[in-house]
């Protein structure tokens, strides 16, 4: 809602906060047609409140084709047929705002879909009053699209190329035109006058595009033009302009900034340029890749590390961390950096190495739970149009099972399958067959097994989010790395005055010890959350699945840290 009397420091009402993504299409099934909706959301809003997260962010619910679920978008003012209606919308907001839940839209301004009625017009002519809002060219540079092939397409009713960095259902908007600028601006007023609490910006750094549009030149040959709409040259101009409507209310913008480096995240984070309130980097989440998952080679927890303390130190003081492990764009993180065998130990230990980051966390729909990557059995069988392109087009050689495989560690559609919420048919998500495949995991990953499991990795996050929600010193103290160099122990400290508090993070499947760091021997640390048992109070605590670990008691007490184990200490210096 519009602000009155706010001061500026009311404007960071989202540090102390946790939001939890939802991709509706696959998060609960409310009218029984097989694909997610905000009916559902509606029904389980009591289920996202109890894990202790203060706010929603919907992935694209407008109307849309679908060539890129919902980031190809025909109407910006309204909800998909398939998700419900403006009413329903309503209700869900009123419902989340009644219950303290914020909510943040998906703002979509890069690309539209083809379908889209400004495209509709303005692919049939010069003349056209919307001929302008879109790229159009007679002869296309080099530049390629990130998803499918070439970066421009012959239209044959306007008789012109047309840009699309991503899929060729998505053409890219002309921000160089005012007045496409002024519709996203009416679009941003229409949702917030209706009470939305903020936005992601979809590859917002994507939007300005250089003038002249020249031949690009990369290495890597999905990205060749890159340079030349990355942080574009009018880039923090055309964000000025939106940042001047978000100021009318007590709103706040996140974006999304593919490959952007800490100096360049800092021009859209402080200073004059300052447009946004906080970034999704990416350097985080190629710990095991080259730039996109499909260029996979082993994971890395020296490289993971490097990436979360750049970013740490970069903006402490400064500006503030998007903290995310999992969202719709990334396959699930336990099949990337923890591991499967050990599936509650580490989807328990991930959750600690990043909610107690300075920053604010997001979960995706399903982390919580545990869920894994999917395998499905054919190439045939995936939706997602990156996967489908990058399995057509990279490693050719390679036979079929071979490139398979790689899909099955990289795809986006691992992210999609529908949410495992119990044991019975279609893991609770709806009562008829859903729209995609189930994991076929979900009678032993859902909610109600979960639930009253006190080590559940489900209530593991409701531990970590309650911690974090209780201490100062957890959402804003300093960020101070331990033994960077270790290659099986990522281990920080979060300090404020005189309280520390200090993480200790095992990626190794072995027992390993773990040194704590000069400044804490001697200290007595209270040991405020494990994700293992009680070695006193509980037989079991030193045995995963069918293996004994032969750690005792006094071997945890000299500092030695079962398989992918994570223990958090508080620190109180005594003056």
């Amino acid at each position: 809602m519009k602000k009155e009397n706010i001061s500026q420091n009311n404007h960071d009402w989202y540090k102390p906060m946790s939001f939890y993504q939802i991709w509706v299409r696959s998060f609960c099934d409310g009218n029984g047609d097989g694909i997610g909706d905000l009916y559902g959301v509606y029904d389980k809003l009591e289920y996202i409140k109890s894990l202790g997260v203060d706010g929603i962010w919907f992935s694209p619910i407008y109307p849309s084709p679908n060539a890129d679920f919902g980031y190809d978008i025909s109407d910006y003012k309204d909800i998909h047929p398939d998700f419900g209606d403006l009413d329903q919308f309503k209700r869900v907001l009123n419902k989340a705002h009644s219950l303290g839940l914020k909510i943040i839209m998906d703002l979509v301004i890069n690309h539209t879909s083809d379908e889209h009625p400004w495209f509709i017009e303005s692919r049939k002519g010069k003349d056209n009053p919307y001929s302008d809002y879109y790229i159009w060219r007679d002869k296309p540079n080099n530049w390629k699209s990130l998803f499918e092939g070439e970066a421009w397409e012959y239209d044959p009713i306007r008789g012109q190329y047309y840009l699309h960095i991503f899929a060729k259902k998505q053409p890219d908007l002309n921000m160089d035109n005012p007045k496409v600028r002024q519709e996203v601006k009416d679009i941003m007023r229409f949702w917030l006058d209706m009470g939305v609490d903020g936005f992601r910006e979809d590859v917002i750094n994507f939007i300005s595009k250089k003038e002249g549009l020249p031949d690009g030149l990369s290495f890597l040959p999905a990205a060749t033009g890159m340079s030349h709409y990355k942080d574009g040259p009018h880039i923090h101009e055309y964000l000025s302009e939106f940042r001047k409507v978000c100021n009318e209310y007590d709103c706040f913008q996140l974006g999304e900034g593919p490959m952007t480096t800490v100096n360049s995240a800092m021009k859209y984070l402080t200073g004059k340029t300052k447009s946004l309130d906080m970034m999704f980097s990416f350097d985080h989440m190629m710990a095991d890749c080259l730039y996109t998952e499909y260029l996979h080679r082993p994971f890395s927890l020296i490289k993971l590390k490097k990436a979360f303390t750049k970013w740490q130190n970069a903006l402490n003081g400064k500006a503030w961390n998007a903290l995310y492990l999992e969202n719709h764009d990334h396959p699930r993180i336990i099949s990337r950096y923890g591991s499967e065998y050990f599936w509650r130990e580490s989807g328990t230990m991930l959750a600690a190495s990043y909610i107690f980051q300075q920053g604010t966390p997001f979960i995706y729909q399903g982390q919580e739970i545990g869920m894994t990557n999917i395998k499905l059995m054919s190439i045939d069988q995936y939706m997602d149009v990156s996967s489908i392109t990058n399995y057509h087009t990279y490693h050719l050689k390679e036979d079929p099972e071979r490139r398979l495989h790689r899909i099955h560690l990289s795809s986006r559609d691992s992210a999609r399958t529908p949410m495992q919420w119990n044991a019975t048919d279609n893991a609770g998500f709806s009562k008829v067959k859903p729209w995609f495949y189930i994991n076929p995991n979900y009678k032993r990953v859902n909610v109600a097994k979960e639930e009253p499991d006190s080590l559940s990795i489900l209530n593991f996050y409701r531990k970590c989010l309650s911690l974090r929600k209780s201490s100062e010193t957890l959402i804003y103290g300093q960020y101070t790395e331990h033994f960077p160099k270790d290659k099986n122990i990522y281990m920080y400290e979060r300090s404020l005055d005189d309280e520390s508090y200090l993480v200790i993070c095992s990626f190794s499947r072995f027992p390993v010890k773990a040194h704590k760091p000069p400044k804490f021997s001697g200290c007595h640390g209270e040991l405020v959350l494990c994700n293992y048992p009680d070695m006193k109070t509980d037989p079991h605590a030193g045995i995963v699945g069918n293996i004994h670990l032969g750690l005792n008691e006094q071997e945890l007490k000299k500092g030695y840290l079962r398989p992918y184990e994570t223990r958090v200490y508080r620190y109180i210096r005594r003056r």
